[in-house]
């Protein structure tokens, strides 16, 4: 297990690095594109490690996000992975492209409450599109509290779905 990044110099070289390496990348796959490094402090109060955040920025860029955001899932992966070989630490990167990220969330926190007001209605169970296991972690989180439905996960792998349920 690589240690966690627990100093300033230790996050400012994983940038860096992370950057470096996203901007090689997307320079290999004929994209032009520049990479804007942030980083992101942990919450006050929390002993997490801060995050990288790296966002792409340019022009005709869905070729980097792919479908349903795979192809960026798999660039952060492959980022991730040669970060921590080369460091020798983790940290957490997070890459994103033109804030599809941001976009994507906030549809699927509307997407998740419409479709929770429609089986509370109906009664009837809904089962959605196959998504990434951040994607379902956003739909469960979003109706955690809801009082009138409940979600689990269900599938295997790529087919991994989430149904929200009547209580």
């Amino acid at each position: 297990m690589e240690p966690i990044a627990n100093k300033d110099s230790d996050i400012t070289e994983v940038t860096e690095v992370a950057k470096s390496i996203l901007e090689t990348l997307v320079t290999m796959m004929g994209v032009v594109a520049s990479v804007e490094p942030q980083v992101k402090p942990a919450a006050e109060g929390e002993e997490t490690t801060p995050s990288v955040n790296l966002d792409i920025k340019g022009d005709d860029l869905g070729i980097l996000i792919g479908r349903r955001g795979q192809t960026l899932a798999c660039l952060q992966y492959i980022v991730r992975l040669i970060v921590g070989h080369q460091t020798e630490v983790w940290v957490p990167i997070i890459i994103d492209v033109e804030g599809y990220k941001q976009r994507r969330y906030e549809a699927l926190r509307a997407l998740a409450w419409r479709l929770a007001e429609q089986v509370k209605a109906r009664g009837v169970p809904f089962t959605l599109e196959p998504m990434l296991a951040y994607e379902r972690r956003i739909i469960h989180l979003a109706l955690a509290d809801h009082s009138d439905v409940t979600t689990e996960s269900i599938g295997e792998g790529e087919a991994r779905r989430v149904v929200i349920r009547p209580k």
